[in-house]
């Protein structure tokens, strides 16, 4: 019997999957396209239909449906077999007695968080207090329902016992950010959301993986808004709010509008916007937040379209993240405009307050964020010698972050018009810029490439040691599981708490595969190349800092690792 992942192959091919995501052009027998994965000037993704594979040669991202479907939405591979079965028509089934009774912790998380979404909606129903509020700020109750709004009743346990009830462990409830452990430890769990909101972060296939509660009596103790922590399943630099309703708007319309709150971004799905999401729980302007985080965020909007509109508040920590949200999305060759709302006002009070035509005016009105920030500039000043010192310290670092030396001279030309300095004195200036800012830019590339380079070697780790847990169960196993368990000793431990995910993972694709000796020969060879990679990438680090004596012998070293990589290419070559 064929498996899922056979069945979804057969219905959905790479073609049709992949140009659902960006547009492709026809090279000879294959596609090519630029990779949705780094930032290039020219196509180096190339997708092969024959194969049902894509490769790109500029970072070396590969593999099938599955891997671009995980890669691309920040899934795992069980919400991107969700995703490609439902578009398949393929009904999912497991297959072996031992993996319906093993459902790993991850699985019994993600069913604890759909419990407890199941749980607030209920409380939200019979709470007409909270219902009649929502209202007021202008939800209907369409947006109410979608957006599986719900209530935190003001009690210590009652989340706790509810979910005690349906046979959840202490350990399961914690592990999925729901509850505390009090400092007694002779006293019971308590509710970590007691009287908000509840207003349900879900990943990009659907699976709701956290909460964010807006505080409904303000005790002027509590904080207006609280988070998840971070959990297996849940990780604030991998999710967006609204990214499972939003993505195939921004893809269709080519830009994505990007909100701070969950209230501005139902307001503007409610307007029309579907395609809105919000950083909610990755507060941009937050300089604890690692550029890795803000990257991440903005990377996985990247992917969907390189246009954005950033509609933060109109105040000081909506101009700080607007600020750094901005300077990093242009890093990432994005282009980038800013809403400019009047002071005090947020998008979801431009939307129920003045309606969504002002809302859809001022999405309209938005401008580029250089322009946005010397309107600002020159607005804020009178005094020219003011206006040039906010020009170089504001600005420019801006026009600095362009990758572009067109648009670079196009904005240059702008700002001197505009501000009547000179286009010889702003050049003079940016080149100062440049020099101050060359390491900030770097780390933001290398913030990018880093996670990256990241994801693919835990792909490749998990799928490894997925095969290997998965052959150790079986009488005749296919592949010699001790020798790749030997190898791979060091990361066992980091993926601990989903062997059974991995186990099912390489269950459901492996199953039928033939040739499963030489794919595990290839991923090794592909974890050989990471590590290659990441090597090549500490030495250009060196060198850049490197004296003249210290540049010969890193040379050298840089040669060598890609004289391995070479090898390696060619080794692949003459097995074919």
């Amino acid at each position: 019997m064929n498996s899922p992942v056979d069945k979804i192959k057969e219905r959905l091919g790479i073609e049709e999957v992949v140009s659902s995501y960006i547009k492709l052009d026809r090279a000879g027998n294959n596609l090519k396209a630029k990779c949705p994965f780094h930032n290039e000037k020219t196509p180096s993704f190339f997708i092969s239909p024959d194969r049902g594979t894509y490769y790109c040669f500029g970072c070396g991202a590969s593999g099938d449906i599955f891997t671009f479907v995980e890669e691309f939405e920040g899934l795992d591979f069980k919400g991107a077999l969700k995703l490609l079965a439902d578009r398949a028509g393929v009904p999912l089934t497991v297959y072996t007695k031992e993996m319906k009774e093993a459902e790993s912790e991850k699985e019994k998380l993600y069913r604890a968080m759909e419990e407890a979404t199941l749980y607030f909606e209920n409380n939200l129903k019979n709470n007409s207090e909270v219902l009649e509020y929502l209202k007021s700020r202008g939800l209907n109750e369409k947006s109410i329902k979608d957006f599986r709004i719900g209530y935190a009743i003001l009690d210590w346990r009652k989340l706790y016992d509810y979910l005690k009830s349906k046979n959840f462990s202490d350990k399961e409830i914690e592990r999925a950010g729901l509850t505390k452990k009090p400092e007694d430890t002779n006293k019971a769990m308590y509710d970590r959301f007691r009287g908000r909101i509840m207003f349900p972060i879900a990943d990009s296939s659907g699976r709701v993986v956290a909460f964010s509660g807006r505080i409904f009596v303000d005790d002027g103790k509590s904080a207006k808004y609280l988070n998840s922590p971070e959990t297996p399943i849940f990780s604030k630099n991998a999710v967006l709010y609204g990214i499972d309703k939003a993505k195939d708007s921004i893809r269709k319309n080519n830009f994505s509008i990007l909100v701070e709150g969950q209230m501005d971004l139902i307001l503007s799905h409610q307007a029309g916007y579907h395609n809105t999401v919000a950083t909610s729980g990755t507060a941009l302007s937050d300089s604890t937040i690692s550029k890795e985080n803000v990257v991440s965020n903005l990377g996985l909007i990247r992917r969907l379209s390189p246009n954005i509109v950033l509609a933060f508040d109109a105040d000081k920590a909506g101009a700080n993240a607007t600020i750094r949200a901005g300077k990093i999305a242009l890093s990432l060759g994005m282009d980038v405009k800013v809403v400019d709302l009047p002071d005090g006002v947020d998008p979801a009070d431009c939307v129920s307050k003045t309606g969504p035509l002002a809302w859809k005016e001022a999405i309209k009105n938005s401008k580029h964020i250089i322009e946005f920030l010397l309107n600002k500039a020159l607005k804020n000043s009178s005094d020219a010698r003011k206006v040039g010192r906010e020009t170089k310290e504001k600005i420019l670092p801006f026009v600095n972050a362009l990758e572009s030396a067109i648009e670079k001279m196009h904005f240059i030309k702008q700002i001197s018009d505009l501000s009547g300095i000179s286009q010889d004195a702003l050049q003079d200036d940016l080149k100062k810029v440049e020099q101050e800012l060359k390491y900030e830019k770097e780390e933001i590339k290398e913030a990018g490439e880093t996670l990256t380079k990241i994801y693919r070697r835990d792909y490749i780790e998990r799928k490894l040691l997925g095969i290997a847990l998965w052959q150790q169960t079986l009488s005749s196993p296919a592949v010699d599981f001790e020798t790749i368990l030997s190898k791979l000793w060091e990361v066992c431990k980091k993926y601990e708490d989903i062997q059974q995910d991995l186990i099912f993972e390489a269950e459901v694709f492996y199953t039928n595969d033939e040739n499963l000796e030489k794919s595990v020969a290839e991923m090794f060879l592909n974890l050989e190349e990471e590590n290659i990679n990441e090597e090549l990438s500490k030495k250009m680090m060196e060198l850049r800092k490197a004296s003249s004596e210290e540049s010969v012998k890193i040379l050298k070293e840089i040669n060598d690792l890609n004289k391995k990589k070479e090898d390696i290419k060619n080794g692949r070559v003459n097995n074919k």
